[in-house]
């Protein structure tokens, strides 16, 4: 499995792939930042971030994109440029027909450092160790982009068995025998 890891952010948009499977060592494909100047206008700084992750999507034809699930902050204007940028690498995974995972922070910081209060240092570390790195990746928005696919990818097998478990249920679901709805007049009973 090769996952595109999108740490979304209007200034630096960390993004990286990782190529590899649940209980097995994982491989860094690339990883990377795309920058935006922060006096350009906003509209101007979304296209260069989605000319950036198409590019990011051209070179390393990922099978998924996981994005990090904008949360709450107290700045409303982060959370909104934050939230601009999310949309973006969404856009273009979509326009692909690739699929897409949201993962909180604290989703992410637990799959990989085991503490989902794990701080940036923390993540960093561990990706390191958990791809192999010389050191870890600079800045802190490309290791989060990292760490993002990497737990996408100890998650997806396990997420996928709840939605499979979750539709067989659906489809098992008892059928009234008569197909007769509540609340539906039947014939001759006005």
């Amino acid at each position: 499995m090769k996952v595109l890891g999108v740490d979304p952010g209007l200034t630096r948009c960390g993004v990286g792939v990782v190529e590899g499977v649940a209980g097995r060592p994982l491989t860094m494909v690339g990883v990377g930042v795309v920058r935006t100047p922060a006096d350009a206008d906003i509209a101007d700084r979304l296209v260069l971030i989605e000319r950036g992750i198409e590019e990011w999507l051209d070179t390393h034809r990922p099978e998924f994109v996981a994005v990090e699930r904008v949360f709450s902050q107290h700045n409303v204007r982060t959370v909104m440029g934050t939230a601009q940028a999310s949309a973006v690498a969404m856009l273009c995974a979509a326009r692909r027909g690739l699929p897409v995972a949201l993962h909180t922070p604290s989703e992410v910081k637990a799959a990989v450092t085991g503490s989902g209060r794990a701080d940036k240092a923390q993540v960093g570390a561990m990706v390191t160790r958990l791809l192999r790195l010389d050191a870890p990746p600079k800045p802190a928005d490309a290791a989060d982009a990292l760490a993002l696919a990497i737990c996408h990818i100890w998650r997806a097998p396990a997420v996928n068995r709840l939605q499979e478990a979750h539709a067989a249920a659906r489809r098992a679901a008892p059928v009234r025998a008569s197909g007769i709805r509540r609340g539906t007049p039947q014939k001759g009973t006005r």
